[in-house]
């Protein structure tokens, strides 16, 4: 089977895919190294977000193992929690954020991973595994897929001076050219860093804090935004927006006068995890897909044609330089110093809610 699928992944290796960098090198004779799947069968319903996987790998999966995955878009972790919570979920495997996976372990909603079935796990960097630890201790229940910084993603030809700080999406001098990210946790989230304050405050009065500063930005703002930011500042519709650092590298890729920064405030560092829900179908096929995404060589083109950092280290090892060094998509630890991960907020949510509402029906 795995001469079989190496000879199919050289013809896929040949043909040209939507990878947001140029394509890179990946050596199809180590193709799924020590995974040789029985014939496991049956179908894999698999939840993740738009474009977020390397669509040709399902094929490959399907190939090896002879399972049928039916794959399903979701558009927030909201959504996906929505359909979870149906009792008629056919969900088996799904890539949440870290702070719904802290959320979902609280409502006992996921099923243990089995790590005798997942081997490819050791090719995770231990300093990835440390950090998701906060969110899902010992990584019982999930294992890091892609991950990555909240930043600003700015045009040099339109910016002239250091972009260093948060305060930056305050400058009069920039109205009519910032974009912020529509997301709750993301802007509210910044502007507390901004303001010296705990990405995951408990505090009334902080969160009130951040509410005020980003009405007041309302005359500076030219928008809110979220998969269409890309095209905003490659296109130099705007002299800077916040932004995930995967989208900044892929926009920065044939765009000089792109650059990506984060703030010296601090920010949120992310992680996508995978996980098996507690009502899960097909468990046996989906620590197979677990591992299969876990393989090195499997991993360097998955991460390659999203633009989102693996937290495989063996596959960072066949990407080579132009992913390892480039200090957006590869962050040094100076900057992961300065960033936390989102947490669970509980009940405190509604505070950060009716925050968002005001801030959203004052633009």
């Amino acid at each position: 089977m795995k001469k079989i699928l190496s000879l199919v992944l050289a013809v896929f290796l040949l043909t040209a895919f939507a990878a947001c960098k140029s394509t890179v090198e990946v050596d199809e004779n180590t193709f799924a190294d020590g995974d040789q799947y029985e014939h496991i069968g049956g179908e894999l319903n698999v939840l993740n977000w738009g474009e977020y996987i390397d669509e040709e790998l399902i094929a490959l999966f399907e190939q090896e193992t002879g399972v049928k995955v039916n794959y399903i878009e979701m558009t927030s972790n909201e959504e996906m929690l929505i359909k979870l919570r149906s009792s008629d979920s056919p969900y088996d495997l799904c890539f949440p954020s870290d702070y719904i996976i802290e959320q979902m372990i609280r409502e006992d909603m996921l099923q243990p991973l089995d790590m005798s079935k997942i081997p490819n796990a050791k090719n995770i960097d231990p300093k990835m595994i440390e950090i998701t630890n906060v969110f899902d201790p010992g990584n019982k229940y999930s294992l890091p897929y892609m991950w990555g910084t909240v930043g600003i993603l700015y045009n040099t030809e339109m910016v002239d001076e250091p972009v260093d700080s948060w305060g930056i999406l305050w400058d009069e001098k920039y109205a009519g050219q910032v974009y912020m990210y529509d997301s709750l946790r993301d802007s509210i989230g910044i502007t507390l860093k901004y303001l010296g304050y705990d990405l995951n405050t408990r505090n009334a009065d902080e969160v009130a804090a951040a509410r005020d500063k980003l009405i007041a930005q309302a005359s500076i703002r030219k928008g809110w935004g979220t998969d269409d930011l890309r095209s905003t500042m490659e296109n130099g519709k705007a002299a800077m927006c916040v932004i995930y650092s995967g989208d900044a590298f892929c926009s920065m890729d044939g765009h000089e006068n792109l650059a990506y920064a984060v703030p010296m405030e601090g920010s949120n560092v992310w992680f996508d995890n995978v996980i098996i829900p507690k009502t899960a179908k097909n468990i046996e096929a989906a620590h197979a897909f677990i591992n299969f995404l876990n393989d090195a060589n499997i991993a360097a083109r998955n991460t390659e044609y999203i633009g989102y950092t693996t937290p495989n280290k063996a596959a960072l090892d066949l990407l080579g330089p132009e992913y390892t060094e480039d200090e957006t998509y590869n962050p040094p630890q100076e900057v992961l110093d300065r960033c936390e991960v989102f947490h669970d907020l509980g009940d405190f949510t509604d505070v950060f809610t009716k925050a968002w509402s005001a801030i959203k029906s004052a633009n």
